[in-house]
């Protein structure tokens, strides 16, 4: 049988536990407060951060996973004979999957994988794999098919505010005085690689998200197996609110939910919800 280890950045952004089930090592990225650097879910816990934020009053910087640190990760998996996939955030929006890819080359036995994503949208690459490597499939069989799977992804959020952005310059602060003003919530989804604006709701965000969650899932064909609920910082409440109207419009197999990491964190702000899964 081969031997073979999924592994992929901290922005999966999995629960322990769920790391653990599926055997799936991560490695962090760094976030920067002031003249502080952190582990992205080592040092630090995003809500950790949040008041770190407040404190201060400016935004954390994130930097990748250098090629070094790539390389020293991987050694002691490869030593034990491992062949590894590794998954990487978006190359749009790192330069992770750049620093990957030339330690990939480098150490050998290593396929890089850009998810074309972040979250728990590399997440549920990253389980696909596990449970390919669990059938014996080889790590270039893996590969090949988390090539194709990433393009079936449906992965958005929905912001409780746009100051981070604002803040982050990933829109003006007169896009962010007008949400505010109209109480506007904000949706995000990646499209090939790429985070874009495809809806904007207004009014109490409990309700908001009870609509985003009908927009999301009514008109696709979803591959009912797995879905995951990942937020920044929500109350259990509307945790089990959204999980109740994901599953009166889809009967989910599976919901699994996540707290956001850091790195996601930093730029979407806290209250931030959503709900991904795979398209048919």
């Amino acid at each position: 049988m081969n031997k073979v280890i999924i592994t992929c950045d901290s922005t999966c952004d999995m629960t322990k536990a769920q790391l653990e089930e599926y055997g799936i090592k991560t490695i962090p990225l760094y976030v920067r407060i002031q003249d502080n650097e952190y582990r992205d879910g080592i040092d630090i816990t995003s809500d950790v951060m949040f008041e770190k934020i407040k404190q201060c009053g400016q935004l954390p910087k994130t930097a990748a996973v250098s090629m070094q640190d790539y390389m020293d990760f991987w050694k002691p998996l490869r030593e034990e004979g491992y062949e590894i996939v590794h998954l990487t955030i978006s190359g749009e929006m790192s330069v992770c999957f750049q620093n990957c890819r030339m330690a990939a080359e480098e150490m050998g036995g290593v396929y890089a994988v850009d998810s074309h994503n972040l979250s728990t949208g590399i997440g549920l690459l990253c389980i696909l794999g596990a449970n390919l490597a669990k059938e014996g499939k080889s790590a270039k069989e893996i590969y090949d098919v988390l090539m194709e799977k990433r393009e079936k992804l449906n992965v958005s959020f929905v912001l409780d505010t746009v100051d981070y952005l604002a803040k982050g310059g990933r829109c003006s602060a007169v896009t962010a005085f007008a949400a505010g003003l109209l109480r506007l919530r904000i949706c995000i989804e990646v499209q090939n690689g790429k985070m874009d604006v495809c809806k904007k709701y207004r009014g109490k965000m409990s309700a908001v998200l009870c609509e985003y969650v009908r927009d999301r899932l009514e008109k696709v064909d979803a591959d009912l197996d797995l879905i995951y609920i990942t937020d920044s910082g929500v109350s259990d409440e509307i945790r089990q609110k959204v999980k109740e109207s994901v599953l009166a419009i889809r009967p989910f197999a599976k919901v699994l939910f996540s707290t956001a990491g850091c790195t996601v964190s930093s730029h979407c702000g806290p209250g931030t919800l959503g709900i991904l899964f795979f398209e048919k």
